[in-house]
Formats: C-alpha cells, structure tokens, sequence
C-alpha cells in the first residue's frame, strides 16, 4: 500500500517533470514566432512571408497528430513511457530543427516535433490527475499546466538575448535542452501511474476502464464530441486573442507599448484564472466552472469593445485572459476527471488534439477579419459568440456513467457529475 510521503513524493516528481516539461512544450511552440524575422531575413533561403507562415503551421498540425495518437497509447502502454518518450523525440525534432539545411527540412522536421509536442499534454495531465491527492487534483493540475505561459515568458526572453548575436538556429537548439536534462531525470525520478502499475500487475480492467471502443458507444460518444467543441472553442480563443489582441488594440487607438501591455495582462489573467478556477473545480466541480468561465469570456470580450475607461479595459483584458486561457486548464481537469483512468489518457488525447483544429483556426479567422476591415468591436464580438457556444458544449456534457476506480487503490472515487 502507498505511504502518504511516497504519495506526496510521487505528486512533487510528477507535477515538476510536467511543469518542466510543458514550459518546454509552450517555448517550442512559441519560439518559432519571435524566429521569423531573421528566417526572412536569411538569404540563402528566400522565405516569404506566405512560406514562414506555413512552416510555422506543420509543428501545430503535427500536435494535433500527435495528441490522437498518444492518447490510445498512453492508457495502453503507461504514462510513464509515454511521456518520456514525447519529451525525448520533440527535443530531438528541435535539435534537427536547429540545423535543417532547407526550408523543407525545417518544415518537416517542425512537424515531426509537433507530434512530441501533442504527446506531453494527454500524457502528462492523466499522470498528474491518478498520483495527485483527490481533493485537490484540479489545482495540482493547474500548477503543472501554467507551464505553458512560463514557456511562452521563455521563448519572449531567449529571442531578446540571443536572436540577434546567434540567430534562429540557436533558438530551436536551446528547445532541445530536455533531451540531456529533463529526458534524464524523468526516467531517474517520474513515477508511473498506480492505476497502470495494478493493470501490469495482472488486475483485470472494469468494463468501464476499456479505452477507445467504449468511447465510441453512442452515450459516451455525445460526450467525446461534445468534449472536442468545447476545445475547440477553447483552444480557438487562446491562440486568436494572443496573436491579434495587440494589433485590434493598435486599431482602436492604443500605443504600440499600451497594446503589448493588454498581452501581457491577458497572460497574467491566464495563470491566475487557472489557478483560481482548478481550486474552485476541486470544491464545486469543473463542468460549471469551467462554464462560468466561458460565460465571463462573453461579457469581458463583448465589454472590451465599449469606449470605457483605460484602467478598466486592462481589467476586462485581465478576466478575459482568466476565462480563455485561464479556462483551458479548467478544461483539461474537466476531461481528466470525467473519465475513469483505462480511458483518461486516450479521451483527453482525441478531444484535445481534434480540439487543436481551433488553435489554427483562432490566427487564420482573426486574419482574415482583419483583412476584411473588421475593427476591434467586430472581432471581440466573433470571440464572444465562439465563448457562447463553448459556454453550452461545457454544460451539455452528460454526466458520466458511474464512479472511476482510484487509480492508487481501485476503489470508487467521486468523478465529474458523480457521487462516490
């Protein structure tokens, strides 16, 4: 039987490898943003804006990929082994990124990376979720999930230092860093998941602990699909409010130093509203907090294009943050506790990688708004309406069929919707 301090030891490991890993997972991604302008300045490839574009897509198509395929595997093979090999290949992809001949070669080798980067998520919130104490999973989760601004804080600093005197390639070679720090320390210190170790013991899995198949009867089915909008909706408010916020706040009149000041607001609403919104999902459950959010997303969108007061502006900037971004990380605790631990990994790995799909819609729709002559009022109110309907896919959930087994002891725990 598991001691509280080796339970205790086993959470510490995991959410710091998972932090670590996905402040990792957040700079490679990012990164290749503040790149572009010496890729379109490096002569001896030519790149256009259209091209750089591009590449830049292949590593977000890949996540999605990747966060599919992971997820099956992870409740086959183990958490444990799962992760650490997305950690491994991605920081490989990144150091093949770092010395890619061609621009084809950097565009494939962003993609292959992108399937390292889809693994972590799915891999890394079912292990947290089954070692982390009960009652408070939802914030433990959090903790480790606000890895993903700090990687964003990272890639914002590492190109401010080292763009200029060292240029792109020494950017995506500094993302191969977990290969000889963190690969090495997962496999010394990362526990596996209680609930796998009982399973590779010989312990029999429930009918209800079966992974993909169960998922696609038409009850559970409802819920998956339901799962995969509210991501999309989700991932599409993150990844279009942090690539066009500045520029609308720049249309509607706001200094260049003022409109980057709303992005940096925006990220900080993010890491509290995850804090704060798992803390408040381990006490009252994630579904109608996680719908609060998405309501608060509304309003603070909506509001935003209403001539008020500065100050008060970077306010409703700061709880839009807290109720986007700040909400994926509800989010992912919703999808983690709704599911029993054999179906964890692989309804978090479809939901969220399908749900990816919004994370290249969110850029591409705020572009072409723009390019439209869309302002500042009309955009907010496109994110608002996206939230509104994020808000009735996060309530529609059904409520799971019956209690999960805790992963440490296999006994009935309450889940999302159910009483233990």
């Amino acid at each position: 039987m598991t001691t509280p301090s080796v339970q205790r030891r086993s959470t510490a490991a995991a959410v710091a490898l998972g932090f670590a890993a996905i402040v990792f997972d957040g700079y490679d991604l990012i990164v290749y943003g503040s790149a572009v302008p010496k890729l379109l300045e490096h002569q001896a490839w030519n790149l256009t804006p259209t091209q750089a574009g591009a590449i830049g897509s292949y590593a977000l198509v890949g996540a999605i990929i990747g966060a599919v395929l992971t997820g099956p595997l992870t409740d086959l093979l183990g958490r444990r082994r799962l992760f650490i090999a997305s950690l491994a290949w991605f920081s490989v992809m990144m150091l093949l990124s770092a010395f890619a001949p061609t621009p084809w070669w950097l565009g494939s080798f962003r993609f292959l990376a992108g399937l390292g980067f889809g693994g972590i998520p799915p891999t890394a919130v079912a292990l947290v979720i089954e070692v982390a104490p009960a009652a408070r999973r939802h914030f433990v989760n959090a903790l480790m999930l606000c890895g993903f601004p700090v990687g964003g804080v990272l890639a914002a600093v590492t190109a401010l230092v080292f763009l200029e005197p060292l240029g792109f390639r020494a950017l995506f070679a500094f993302g191969a860093l977990p290969l000889v720090t963190l690969v090495p320390l997962s496999l010394w210190l990362l526990p596996e998941s209680p609930n796998f170790v009982r399973r590779a013991r010989g312990v029999p899995r429930t009918p209800r602990q079966s992974g993909l198949r169960t998922l696609l009867t038409r009850r559970m089915l409802l819920a998956l699909t339901l799962f995969v909008l509210t991501n999309f909706c989700s991932f599409l408010l993150v990844f279009g409010l942090n690539t066009w916020l500045p520029q609308l706040m720049r249309g509607a009149g706001y200094q260049l130093g003022s409109a980057l000041a709303f992005l940096l607001v925006l990220n900080l609403g993010a890491v509290v509203g995850g804090l704060a919104g798992s803390a408040l999902a381990d006490r009252w459950g994630s579904r109608w907090i996680a719908t609060t959010l998405f309501i608060a997303a509304v309003f603070s969108l909506g509001l935003i294009a209403v001539p008020l007061p500065t100050p008060v502006v970077f306010v409703l900037v700061f709880v839009a943050g807290a109720a986007t971004t700040g909400n994926q990380v509800v989010i992912y605790g919703y999808v983690a506790t709704h599911y029993s631990a054999g179906q964890r990994a692989t309804a978090l790995g479809v939901s969220t990688g399908v749900g990816r799909l919004g994370a290249v819609t969110g850029p591409v729709l705020g572009g072409a708004l723009v390019a439209a002559g869309a302002g500042l009022s009309t955009n907010v109110g496109v994110f608002a309406l996206v939230a509104l309907i994020g808000a009735v896919a996060c309530a529609a959930v059904p409520r799971s069929g019956g209690a999960p087994a805790d992963a440490a002891t296999g006994s009935p725990v309450a889940a999302e919707g159910v009483a233990a």
